[in-house]
């Protein structure tokens, strides 16, 4: 077993990199690089493993313009780093407080979004496999507590991953992190060492930023109780990695049988998916959200937990979801879905619609036909029917017919039935979701409700023996 207490840095990258296959050979490198010993750590070992590795490397430098000539001076530093190792560098500035500002983020989040998609649309126009970053082993711990804090779940313990990919709604980067084996003090000790004079970010003073109080005040408190602490985050980080490595094979195999991606919602097919174990329900919800949207940024664990306390809840249930996203509970499956009706066969329906009858009737979404034929007809003419075709005694329901949708206080006899109920009751009875109710067509006279076109007709309206004239209506798609 290798002593990593005697290996170099330079050796340690290396062993990391083979390890977790981070580059293959030829591969078109961009490298970040903010001018802190981190970054300027790693691209000076990469530039040394060049050859070895056989891959081709260009420098990146985004200006935040946050810290006024600090910020400027960082980007000339890293251009004369460039220059002495012999590398390409793309450094360009972007105001991220304006961004800020546009899209109400936090100072954080703003430098984030806008220092990957430069990054991202660089390593596009250059044709670069991916960026690689200087992420160290303190960061890694900094944000394994930072997840842990923010009740992330089991996901958000793994901490930084060796690969991961960044996605929004624009750009899509694979981001990889050599130097998670060194720490933020051998970093500096390399430097100090190849006399590399890396810059130095006061911001990172500040006690204001969320990891920046982690790293100056919690973890300080923390080595009170525990010295070890750091060792003890990255030993939890790795179990949890390991075992989400397993639920998510499990899940890959079992997503195409559980769930069906179709428009823009995911179906979960409800018996199916109750025999499962929690965290493969866990790892399924995840993965249907980022169908949906691309990433799970705004998703945190308590939205999964949301869901997974509502499973149990009746029909009609809906939790919300960021970015408008929706979980519906219907009676043999559940929809994820920014709106529950998108995958209802019925389009959107008028209030009030007067039918020719006899004749033809155009409605948004609806072709229908009414035809009048006399008893002695009938029989043939029955049994030209389906869902969307029902047969009515004429004398009962005349031709002043029209088609909405229903309304509070709905009664009919439902064919079969002896008495009266509400239309609501019938709809839940009948297990038709609730997203879909009010664009059922509802036939009438002024009399009765003559039809939930779909389902069933009302039994007063029925063809006996008796009958005279039969009206045949049929529903056609259009």
């Amino acid at each position: 077993m290798t002593d990593m207490s005697k290996m170099t840095p330079e050796q340690k990258v290396l062993r990391f990199i083979r390890q977790q296959d981070l580059v293959i050979a030829r591969q078109k490198l961009l490298v970040a690089v903010s001018g802190g010993a981190d970054s300027v750590c790693l691209i000076h070992i990469l530039r040394k493993l060049q050859k070895e590795l056989d891959i081709e490397l260009h420098v990146a430098h985004l200006n935040h313009q946050l810290r006024g000539a600090e910020s400027d001076a960082d980007a000339e530093y890293v251009t004369d780093l460039a220059q002495r190792l012999g590398l390409p560098a793309i450094v360009e500035s972007r105001d991220v407080r304006a961004y800020q500002l546009q899209h109400r983020l936090s100072l954080e989040e703003a430098a984030r979004e806008v220092r990957y998609s430069f990054l991202a649309r660089t390593a596009a126009e250059i044709g670069a496999a991916g960026v690689v970053v200087g992420h160290t082993a303190d960061d890694h711990v900094e944000t394994i507590l930072m997840h842990l804090l923010r009740g992330s779940g089991t996901r958000g313990l793994r901490g930084l991953l060796p690969v991961n990919r960044w996605q929004s709604a624009d750009h899509s980067l694979l981001i990889v992190r050599p130097l998670l084996d060194l720490t933020r003090e051998e970093t500096t000790a390399y430097c100090r060492r190849h006399r590399l004079a890396p810059r130095t970010d006061t911001s990172n003073l500040s006690s204001e930023p969320f990891r920046n109080r982690i790293r100056h005040q919690l973890l300080p408190e923390l080595r009170e109780y525990n010295p070890q602490v750091a060792e003890a985050l990255l030993r939890t980080a790795r179990i949890a990695a390991d075992d989400l490595a397993f639920i998510d094979k499990e899940g890959a195999r079992l997503r195409d049988k559980v769930t069906l991606a179709e428009k823009d919602s995911v179906i979960i097919n409800k018996k199916e998916f109750s025999t499962l174990p929690s965290a493969l329900k866990r790892h399924l919800l995840r993965a249907a959200v980022e169908t949906l949207l691309g990433n799970l940024k705004d998703i945190e664990a308590g939205h999964i937990e949301d869901i997974m306390d509502a499973l149990d809840k009746p029909a009609g249930k809906v939790i919300g979801l960021p970015d408008g996203l929706n979980f519906t509970i219907e009676y043999d499956r559940y929809v994820l879905s920014p709106d529950a009706a998108s995958l209802c066969p019925f389009p959107p329906l008028e209030d009030h619609t007067g039918l020719n009858v006899p004749g033809l009737t155009n409605i948004p979404g609806w072709n229908i036909e009414a035809t009048v034929v006399p008893q002695s007809e009938y029989t043939e003419a029955a049994g030209i029917t389906d869902d969307f075709t029902a047969h009515f005694n004429y004398d009962k329901t005349g031709d002043k017919l029209t088609v909405r949708h229903r309304r509070p206080g709905d009664r009919f006899q439902p064919l079969g039935m002896d008495r009266p109920k509400k239309l609501n009751e019938f709809m839940i009875d009948a297990r038709i979701p609730q997203a879909w109710r009010r664009r059922i067509p509802i036939l009438c006279s002024p009399e009765l409700i003559l039809w939930a076109v779909g389902y069933r007709i009302d039994e007063r309206a029925k063809v006996t023996r008796n009958t005279k004239q039969v009206l045949r209506l049929k529903f056609e798609r259009i």
